[in-house]
């Protein structure tokens, strides 16, 4: 039962894709106001990063839990590399989850079509907005395919600027027959004035093993080359 614990935390992953929101018409049904601002935003894209990256997954039923803190760097040329300094909890889960999420994203940064990924009316149905928290907006998006890497739920955006702060819901396609759902948020904020990835939290259902989550956080040193933040020194981050 642990080889489909962790076959459930790994697929998990493929809910962490580092886009930017591509400019693209807005569907018809959609609140245009909201849309046009959202989808219209000249933004920089993301090309190049270093970044202090806290994993963390547990499932309850097995009362496993591993994390681990790696260095991880986006190259200009478009290379994916990362480098582990610290780690602890369960070695199961650490060897068999935490560095497959790292070795995947590594194998297949370069080769992934990032436009099949991005909130844009070629992937997605834009259908309406509400009011969220005081100053957001929830704009709904759909899947246009069932596809892995596109979420069925929501994009949050702020009401001024109609700039993405979160994305919520659930995976449009199952990762594996053992994975009955994916729950995601993924949160964003801007360095440098350029938005990046700050956090994502996933809830697997798993066949078997119950339930399975997985965190990742980003702590960045630089930005499409540009120093933005010291990163806390790793040899005093406490043992956890």
């Amino acid at each position: 039962m642990q080889r489909v614990t962790a076959v459930g935390l790994v697929v998990l992953w493929l809910a962490t894709p580092l886009l930017a929101i591509e400019e693209a018409q807005p569907s018809a049904s959609s609140d245009p106001a909201v849309v046009q601002r959202f989808l219209a935003r000249p933004d920089e894209p993301l090309t190049r990063y270093r970044a202090l990256r806290r994993l963390e997954a547990r499932n309850s039923r097995f009362k496993l839990h591993g994390w681990m803190e790696a260095w991880t760097e986006l190259t200009p040329d478009g290379q994916f590399t990362y480098t582990i300094v610290r780690e602890g909890g369960s070695e199961y889960i650490r060897n068999k989850v935490l560095r497959a999420v790292l070795e995947n994203e590594e194998k297949l940064f370069a080769t992934r079509n990032a436009s099949r990924s991005a909130v844009t009316a070629e992937n997605y149905e834009l259908r309406g907005t509400e009011a969220a928290e005081p100053g957001l907006v929830k704009l709904f998006v759909k899947p246009k395919r069932r596809e892995v890497s596109l979420v069925d739920g929501a994009a949050i955006v702020t009401e001024d600027e109609a700039d993405l702060v979160r994305v919520e819901g659930r995976l449009a396609k199952n990762p594996s027959f053992w994975t009955k759902r994916v729950d995601v948020v993924r949160r964003y904020h801007r360095l440098g004035g350029v938005r990046v990835p700050s956090r994502l939290d996933t809830v697997a259902q798993i066949r078997l093993a119950g339930t399975s989550t997985l965190s990742m956080t980003f702590e960045y040193q630089m930005v499409n080359g540009v120093h933005v933040a010291s990163a806390n020194a790793v040899a005093e981050r406490p043992n956890h």
